[in-house]
């Protein structure tokens, strides 16, 4: 066969899959609308970050003649270095450094578990179904929109029963089971929306549960575990109330630093060494999201076919 038919039949096939109707103009009044309202939500937010960063930079002399907006005349970093390491925290004078290493302590074990049960959880409502399951599911779920205050008192109380509380895996388990069911609900909608013949192939060919889920499941979620990464370090991190309830004075999280340092009642209030100490605070989600940020809307997409 000569190249022309093939390059009119090309030429053909092209001209079927071509949009019909006129071209939408490249400015509407629609989309002017949309435009300048995601520029004033992205002002709103941006505006305060702005104020913390050069207010961080600014001494105290400068802060007190009251340029809110304006730039750093000196700029200097002496305000971060004083709310890393010199900045007091109550009695102690240590800046934000050991909540910083708390907070991974506590951080990395409970994404870690939680994310692991849930994927398995997941995993087995989806292709293993058992009697009670959906009821088991329902009561999972509904657990995630129970106020965490209901149930302090009770933690605490199994808690102290067992020698839990106040301490480094007290706050683990507490973070791990809080974290479970919305975990289990992401992780079992984005298996449900996997083709069931991958499954079926794996048990013809002799495959069982840890297999399938080690060989073909797990390599296959790295959308949705991303998202659960972020959604349990940004959760994690930014936590304060159980970090203060159930961690103890030796395991504080920086959140609990830093509500120490910006609510201090001694001395002169330093205001650039708050909002360092809050930008540092808020740093290791913010860096987080913004590496993997791409993975997250397609990690919840990829669950949102079918539920």
């Amino acid at each position: 066969m000569s190249a022309a038919p093939i390059a009119i039949q090309e030429r053909s096939d092209l001209a079927d899959v071509r949009p019909y109707g006129p071209k939408p103009r490249r400015m509407s009044p629609g989309r002017i609308g949309i435009y300048a309202f995601l520029i004033v939500a992205a002002l709103f937010f941006l505006i305060p970050v702005y104020i913390m960063i050069v207010t961080s930079l600014k001494g105290m002399p400068e802060i007190r003649l009251g340029h809110l907006f304006s730039l750093p005349h000196e700029p200097t970093f002496q305000p971060w270095a004083d709310a890393w390491l010199h900045a007091c925290t109550g009695r102690d004078c240590n800046g934000l450094s050991p909540g910083f290493y708390n907070s991974v302590k506590i951080t990395l074990p409970s994404v870690a578990i939680s994310i692991v049960c849930a994927s398995i959880n997941g995993y087995a409502l989806t292709f293993w179904p058992y009697k009670g399951a959906n009821l088991l599911f329902g009561l999972l779920v509904f657990g995630a929109f129970v106020p965490y205050q209901v149930v302090i008192y009770p933690l605490i109380i199994g808690l102290s029963s067992v020698g839990l509380f106040a301490t480094l895996p007290g706050i683990i388990i507490v973070h791990t089971i809080f974290g479970m069911p919305i975990l289990t609900l992401l992780f079992r909608n984005f298996y449900a929306a996997l083709p069931a013949e991958l499954f079926k192939a794996a048990r013809v060919d002799g495959a069982g549960f840890w297999r399938i889920f080690f060989s073909i499941m797990l390599p296959m979620s790295v959308p949705i575990a991303v998202v659960a990464v972020i959604l349990q370090v940004t959760g994690i991190w930014n936590d304060f109330l159980f970090g203060i309830v159930f961690a103890g004075r030796s395991n504080w999280p920086m959140t609990v630093q830093l509500n120490n340092i910006v609510n201090t009642t001694t001395g002169v209030k330093e205001y650039n060494v708050n909002m360092a100490a809050t930008i540092l605070t808020a740093a290791v989600p913010l860096v987080i999201y913004f590496i993997s940020g791409r993975w997250f809307v397609r990690g919840i997409a990829a669950g949102a076919v079918k539920g």
